[in-house]
């Protein structure tokens, strides 16, 4: 699914803002559907508030039922159309959601026009003949949303009725879920509109090669609305010159003197972005149609030996982090403050990569990361797979269908280097092996250019998904929740991890999760659990063994957590979860310093600095 942009044949308008918002508080979640609330302006339902949109709706108010509510919420916006897009027959009009968490149907004009299972992906629909039928009448926009999570659904989750009126008020029921982040809902990505003429680009699939000093670029273009189309390929550097060209819907395009996309830290000029312009010319016996759209394309490659990941046929390293989607108030609603910010603090720490935990990420990220060349390990939905009812056929044809939707998004992106198909899955129950096969199989069809792994916690020989992954990733929290508060554990147990998963599967590991909590401000010497001080010196034990490891088959460390991130409420949680090396405000932990320091000492000896060693760095 194309990303839309604006050019000379498509327009975009955008619809973040205030919405108008009502909550279904009804003891079966339901009077939305039976009142037919989609019909009338929500207003006229009952009472509502304004919503921001993109947000999580539930740190907006000074609610507590909306903070934890459970069930279908109700938005709604009414849109001026643009007279030359209703008027013109040979425009077409996409309503589109970046994304809702979790299961969402949208109308306009009181007509259902899209329904969409799963949060965190795009989805959108064709509304031009729905507004053309009645031209005078505004564009209201419906989208219902509900976060219920079921055995069923990605991530999984229970609803649990408590049925004891000694001990609960009527109709008390709980969201049980198996994953350590809140469960914000809403819209959570921009809501927008978009036009292309009637004959169009659909999709474009880039794959990237290079030999010698010339690179190649396969390509792949889909036509939609004209039976026989005109095309014009062209491939420009980043001054706009024209490098290759074609007329064919596929093909290859040589690149002489290729600029290949690196890392950041790996190269003086990282993140180099050539455009890709898809020019189309199509008719029909009313009208001639012109389409123009601009893909960025790196030209990179990927390879994965048993003990390297290669990049561009060198050795790549990762020292980076794992993230969340969170902040204050906003909850996981894109945010572009916190985007730059976050981008600034990655460089600043001389991260070169991160993992989307436990989730895909908004796409506006993934461009960041693109042209800045920070490396991504893209991470499906697929967290807290622990019930074996989770791994029934229901659930692996929804998985499947997730791992289409984000591999057609995001299978152009140079950062994607790897995709990440679940995380901490209950992968030693029998059902797992026909599982993770069945997946794993199904994602490398769908893109056999990119290794593919899922994140573990299990033991190392009952693991039934490891035989199928190309890289091990292995979490591991030891003096943490295991022995807590034996840091002198942390050596031995973590040389054990190692060399039994790499004894039994001969593949690079890749430390995908450590850390420890600290609670800002806190300390103690000798340090103690969730003082900063004992963050700090877990990280420093690991690294310990990381180097001595890494000069064999450990290929990457990627810290839990960037940032402290909110959480269900619960004994171990002090207001979310405080393994971040900044705060929940982004403000550094001594862990942070810690990790500047390595991940600069990491990127002076296996890369090739550029001349701006010193933060911070130009783009």
């Amino acid at each position: 699914m194309l990303f839309p942009r604006e050019s000379s044949s498509r327009e975009l308008k955008e619809l973040s803002g205030l919405w108008v918002f009502r909550a279904d508080k009804s003891p079966n979640r339901n009077q939305g559907f039976e009142k037919a609330w989609y019909k009338s302006p929500l207003a006229e339902t009952g009472p509502v508030i304004d919503m921001p949109v993109p947000a999580s709706y539930n740190d907006i108010t000074q609610d507590p039922t909306l903070r934890d509510f459970i069930g279908w919420v109700w938005y709604e916006r009414e849109v001026v159309v643009p007279a030359r897009w209703v008027a013109d027959e040979g425009t077409r009009v996409v309503l589109r959601v970046g994304s809702a968490h979790y299961y969402s149907v949208v109308w306009v004009n009181g007509m259902q026009v899209a329904e969409h299972k799963g949060g965190h992906l795009p989805f959108e629909a064709e509304i031009g003949s729905l507004i053309r039928k009645d031209p005078t009448m505004p564009c209201r926009i419906t989208i219902a949303v509900n976060n219920t999570l079921t055995l069923e659904t990605l991530p999984p989750g229970m609803i649990q009725h408590m049925n004891d009126p000694s001990k609960y008020p009527a109709g008390f029921f709980v969201q049980n879920i198996y994953f350590d982040f809140f469960n914000y809902a809403g819209i959570h990505r921009p809501v927008l509109l978009y036009t292309t003429p009637k004959a169009y680009v659909d999709d474009i699939t880039v794959v990237t090669d290079f030999l010698d000093n010339t690179g190649l670029v396969k390509y792949k273009v889909s036509v939609q609305g004209a039976a026989t189309a005109t095309l014009k390929v062209t491939l420009m550097d980043k001054n706009r010159r024209c490098v290759a060209s074609s007329n064919e819907p596929s093909g290859v395009l040589k690149v002489v003197d290729v600029n290949l996309w690196w890392p950041y830290l790996m190269h003086e000029n990282p993140g180099y972005l050539y455009s890709m312009e898809v020019h189309l010319m199509a008719a029909d016996e009313r009208s001639t149609y012109e389409d123009v759209y601009s893909l960025p394309v790196g030209i990179r490659t990927v390879n994965v030996t048993s003990t390297q990941f290669l990049i561009n046929n060198k050795p790549f390293y990762f020292h980076g982090v794992n993230k969340h989607e969170d902040a204050d108030i906003r909850g996981k609603g894109l945010d572009w403050p916190l985007i730059v910010k976050d981008f600034n603090l990655l460089k600043w720490l001389g991260a070169n990569s991160f993992r989307t935990s436990h989730y895909p990420y908004a796409e506006e990220i993934l461009q960041m990361c693109d042209r800045h060349g920070i490396v991504v390990i893209d991470e499906c939905p697929g967290v807290g797979i622990k019930d074996i009812r989770s791994f029934g056929n229901a659930s692996l044809a929804h998985h499947l269908v997730v791992m289409d939707e984000l591999v057609r998004r995001d299978k152009n992106h140079p950062s994607v280097v790897m995709w990440s198909v679940a995380n901490e899955p209950a992968a030693e129950m029998p059902p797992a092996e026909h599982y993770f096969k069945t997946l794993i199989k199904h994602t490398k069809g769908l893109d056999p250019t990119r290794p593919i792994t899922y994140i573990t916690d299990s033991n190392y020989a009952r693991d039934k998904g490891a035989p199928y992954v190309d890289v091990i990733c292995v979490n591991s929290y030891f003096s943490w929740y295991h022995d807590p508060g034996h840091l002198e554990v942390i050596p031995i147990q973590l040389n054990s991890q190692f060399e039994n998963w790499y004894g039994k599967y001969q593949k690079p590991i890749i430390q995908s999760e450590y850390g420890a909590d600290a609670v800002p401000g806190l300390h103690s010497d000798p340090p103690v659990m969730f003082t900063e001080e004992y963050q700090k010196v877990v990280l420093q034990s690991y690294h310990n063994v990381f180097d001595q490891k890494r000069k064999q088959y450990v290929i990457g460390e990627l810290i839990w957590n960037f940032a402290d991130f909110m959480t269900v409420q619960g004994i171990t949680r002090v207001v979310g979860n405080k393994k971040g090396v900044f705060s929940r405000q982004r403000q550094p932990k001594a862990a942070a310093f810690v990790l500047k320091e390595r991940y600069w000492r990491l990127a002076n000896e296996t890369g090739r600095l550029p001349p701006w060693t010193k933060y911070p760095c130009s783009l």
